[in-house]
């Protein structure tokens, strides 16, 4: 395990699911039972999970980063700790369960579109007591629907607890295969939680609401926070009022990880001291540039690249 500096501290610390991806990718990637075989154009065997692909993305941005998952004792949770620890990144607060398996995630991609499929396995054995108060700037939460059921309890109390130390936080639920949505659990998370990292689908179907604009609305103010809905290649939404923010973008390749990419451009901007739209159009660059590649960590993203990109933003205020 990689540890650079514990007696220190961190940029960013993420807490969440950390799992191989299986990319199979192609233009028809859709299988046939009855024991038929089909060829697709590749498959790629890459770090998954919300939580590492954001990390592993900071860390090419040059944050000091830590990873709080659960992973098995098993040769895809070695391979994951070897692959992270790669990257730079701190895997020491990272647990390996004794006998139990490596969660791992198959994702059928055709470069715009993807299908994915997910075995939880320890992931989700996973609780806010299992987080050390590591010394950080800001903590991250991915994944939340996945770990809802260990992790939810308590994660309100895990962020307040962070903030009460000075640590900003953030949150990116992502999907909830449940289709429960939350309930009082997430929305006290919520309210201990500096900025909002949901895509579409996800704020209209967590909020309730018909349109993205009235999803901002709902979801922004409690007690401080901030909500930025990203909408794919148009960009991402400041709350209510604020503007929409794109960088131009390219034919994606694949786009697995894109968002967790842009919660990496977003933080790091914001740890910069840029302002939020600031922040968000260097969250855009970076999730855009993740799409050149196949995977969520596929494409090398620097901190440089990044900027220059995000240089190229568009503000639009009226929505």
């Amino acid at each position: 395990m990689s540890s650079p500096d514990r007696a220190g501290s961190f940029d960013l610390v993420v807490v969440g699911d950390c799992n191989p991806d299986l990319l199979i990718h192609g233009s028809d990637v859709i299988p046939e039972f009855g024991q038929a075989e089909k060829l697709v154009e590749g498959m790629s065997l890459m770090i998954g999970g919300s939580a590492a692909i954001t990390v592993v993305a900071a860390a090419r941005l040059g944050l000091r980063v830590a990873l709080v998952a659960a992973v098995g004792d098993d040769p895809a949770g070695g391979l994951m700790l070897a692959l992270l620890a790669g990257e730079g990144v701190d895997t020491s607060a990272v647990l390996v369960r004794r006998g139990q398996a490596t969660g791992m995630t198959t994702v059928l991609s055709t470069g715009a579109d993807r299908a994915i499929l997910t075995a939880l396995g320890a992931m989700t054995s996973l609780t806010a007591a299992d987080v050390p108060p590591l010394r950080t700037r800001h903590l991250h939460v991915s994944s939340y629907f996945l770990l809802e059921r260990v992790l939810g309890p308590g994660l309100a109390g895990l962020l307040a607890a962070a903030r009460g130390r000075g640590v900003t936080t953030s949150v990116d639920t992502n999907y909830d295969p449940a289709g429960r949505w939350g309930d009082h659990r997430l929305r006290a998370a919520l309210g201990q939680t500096d900025v909002f990292l949901p895509n579409e689908a996800e704020a209209l179907a967590i909020s309730g609401q018909p349109d993205v604009g009235a999803a901002a609305a709902a979801l922004s103010g409690e007690h401080g926070r901030s909500v930025v809905i990203k909408l794919g290649e148009r960009g991402a939404l400041c709350g209510s009022d604020g503007p929409l923010v794109s960088v131009p973008v390219e034919r994606p390749v694949d786009t697995t990880g894109a968002g967790d990419c842009f919660n990496a451009g977003l933080i790091a901007g914001l740890l910069d001291g840029l302002d939020l739209p600031q922040a968000v159009a260097l969250g855009c660059a970076v999730g855009a540039a993740s799409t050149r590649a196949v995977g969520g960590t596929g494409a090398v993203v620097d901190r440089a690249s990044a900027q220059a990109l995000a240089a190229r933003a568009t503000f639009l205020l009226e929505q």
